[in-house]
């Protein structure tokens, strides 16, 4: 990604129209998060505000759990199976397990993760049209979505996280 076109919402080279503008939204989107967690220490990773507080490195690990399962669910086009959520379930909802075991990771490690998911996500979307994204499918328990909605949330999922980040980098004490 080139920082010179962070700021266009436009076509991108490889995808097709409406993909290349989605993907233009997610690269700003985690050129925001890299420049938020940039020089973090494993201390500051692992950082809660309490003891019933998620840290940095939880909502990384979160970030990319979450990109990992709408993988699953938009270009697979099913839910998890059982060893999916088994491997996932931690990090997408957090709570007392991932205090315990999300920790002790450096930033390389969290920003591998990051990237290691998001290049396989633009993989896959290379292969998508954009008649893919207005695709309809079922979304959560009683709801229906399209694939464009779908990815919309993996990317304000992470906006709202990376908020999240800020404010513990205000509060961190180590």
């Amino acid at each position: 990604m080139q920082h010179n076109d962070l700021c266009m919402i436009d076509r991108k080279k490889g995808f097709t129209p409406e993909i290349g503008r989605l993907v233009s939204m997610m690269d700003y989107a985690r050129h925001t998060t890299e420049e938020a967690i940039r020089g973090l220490t494993s201390e500051q990773l692992d950082f809660q505000l309490d003891e019933q507080s998620n840290s940095i490195g939880m909502l990384l690990h979160h970030m990319a759990s979450i990109e990992k399962a709408f993988q699953i669910m938009t270009f697979q086009e099913r839910e998890l199976n059982d060893a999916e959520w088994e491997e996932l379930e931690t990090g997408i909802d957090l709570g007392e397990k991932a205090r315990a075991v999300i920790r002790g990771h450096d930033l390389d490690y969290y920003w591998s993760e990051l990237s290691l998911v998001r290049a396989k996500t633009l993989d896959d979307l290379r292969e998508k049209d954009d008649v893919w994204l207005e695709k309809v499918t079922p979304y959560g328990w009683d709801k229906k979505a399209n694939n464009y909605f779908k990815w919309f949330h993996v990317m304000e999922d992470e906006i709202s996280h990376r908020g999240q980040i800020r404010m513990i980098q205000k509060r961190l004490t180590t």
